[in-house]
């Protein structure tokens, strides 16, 4: 009997020393919230996963929170909760938001530092990391898929239309003359465009080297004021609304609602994110083309960079010190060039690396790819001005619906391009007078 008692013993002994060394060895689970749906979330899972493999104390484990509003909101409520993620993706108009949120953020320059992750703000490409760095050009957090405006285009209409299928239209008017004549040609509408205040507003904008807003866009103090209504972007929203009635441009929705217009060949010619190249290879039934966004030459001979779309990755508080050491690490893979090339390559997004790109160039990616690098080429344009470097604006997401619903007022011909925007402007200003009070 002794020795049985003994035996159950040892082996209640073993069966805790197992369960201890098993809790001991765990995997610490990094949460991971992002905005990325379709085939962008499921390569972001992947590279997720591949990271797990490559250590086993850290799990990062991606969650799909839906669009970037989304996000960043449910992030922000689950702060306040006190159950925040780790990491939260957000994308870049809602910088400043994130900026405000005092003591809920953890620096991504800081935490890299901490853990002694080599971080390099030098090997980013410098358009990148003026948006996101403070007053003193520190990084605050981990840019990762950063995307600008560009404009596809059918070169089978261009063929068709007797227009040279390698040369879009540079300037406004060129696109003005070239829609004319694809028309004649049978196409039904000339031009189109999604996420409107981002490219036709905030991207003209800043090609034109005409403030956004006061104080530098607002990068030098939340005391700044909206200026979409200058005699640049009434005359240019004007002119779509005149357009539209034409349908030398054809409004078809914001975000990129706007898609299908251009893949069924119904317009010829659509301005998206640099990101939508997969979706406009995968769904588009013609050969397409790349250019840059179109200039008013009246206005500029050299025009400036466009600005950046996209997101980043922000680092939230309020976790264990030794999970900050797995956000490190998976911020340090993450920012490799292998991986940037690939995550590049496979969605569109700008390389946010140097390294990133010259692998692509030597690697002859864009020259098995036309028009993957007019991106790029556009972005780095000349030297960026305080007009051109982005913009960094409090509640930018509200008022992105401020303007495009005025937007939609003056193309649907309820108020002229004047009003519209002053209106705009002075609801936004509103909203900028909220987010100052608040964030004194």
């Amino acid at each position: 009997m002794f020795k049985n008692r003994l035996s159950r013993l040892l082996t209640m002994i073993t069966s805790v020393m197992f369960l201890g060394a098993a809790s001991a060895q765990a995997q610490i689970e990094i949460q991971f919230w992002h905005a990325m749906g379709g085939e962008l979330g499921q390569k972001l899972t992947e590279l997720s996963e591949r990271f797990n493999t490559t250590q086993k104390e850290f799990k990062i484990v991606p969650v799909y929170k839906g669009t970037y509003t989304e996000t960043m909101t449910a992030a922000i409520a689950a702060f306040r909760a006190k159950q925040q993620p780790h990491i939260v993706q957000v994308f870049e108009v809602g910088t400043a938001t994130m900026m405000s949120a005092k003591g809920a953020v953890y620096p991504v320059y800081q935490l890299m530092a901490d853990q002694k992750e080599p971080f390099n703000p030098n090997s980013y490409l410098s358009a990148v990391v003026g948006y996101y760095s403070d007053s003193k050009g520190n990084i605050l957090s981990l840019p990762f898929n950063s995307s600008t405006p560009v404009m596809y285009y059918n070169k089978e209409a261009f063929r068709k239309a007797g227009l040279n299928p390698d040369q879009p239209p540079a300037t406004w008017p060129e696109l003005e003359a070239a829609a004319k004549k694809l028309q004649a040609a049978g196409y039904v509408c000339g031009f189109t465009t999604a996420w409107p205040s981002w490219v036709q507003l905030e991207n003209l904008s800043a090609i034109h080297d005409q403030p956004i807003a006061t104080k530098a866009n607002g990068f030098d103090g939340l005391d700044t004021v909206l200026q979409l209504n200058g005699d640049l972007q009434v005359r240019h929203i004007g002119k779509l609304a005149e357009w539209q009635k034409t349908k030398i441009f054809d409004y078809g929705g914001r975000q990129s609602n706007s898609a299908p217009k251009f893949y069924s060949g119904e317009c010829t010619m659509y301005m998206n994110s640099s990101a939508a190249y997969a979706a406009v290879r995968a769904n588009a039934k013609f050969e397409f083309g790349v250019g840059m966004l179109p200039y008013w030459p009246d206005v500029t001979q050299n025009p400036k960079n466009s600005i950046i779309g996209g997101a980043t990755l922000w680092v939230l508080n309020g976790h264990p010190k030794e999970h900050y050491r797995g956000v490190a690490k998976f911020f340090s893979y993450l920012s490799s060039p292998e991986i940037q090339t690939e995550w590049h390559q496979f969605s569109g997004y700008v390389p946010i690396t140097n390294k990133a790109y010259e692998i692509s160039l030597e690697q002859g990616f864009y020259g098995k790819n036309p028009g993957t690098d007019v991106s790029i080429k556009q972005l780095t344009r000349g030297t960026p001005s305080q007009n051109s470097k982005g913009l960094r604006l409090g509640s930018f997401a509200q008022i992105r619906d401020i303007i495009e619903n005025e937007i939609e007022a003056i193309l649907s011909g309820k108020k002229t391009a004047k009003q519209g925007l002053d209106d705009a402007v002075r609801q936004s200003n509103d909203l900028l007078r909220q987010f100052e009070r608040t964030n004194r």
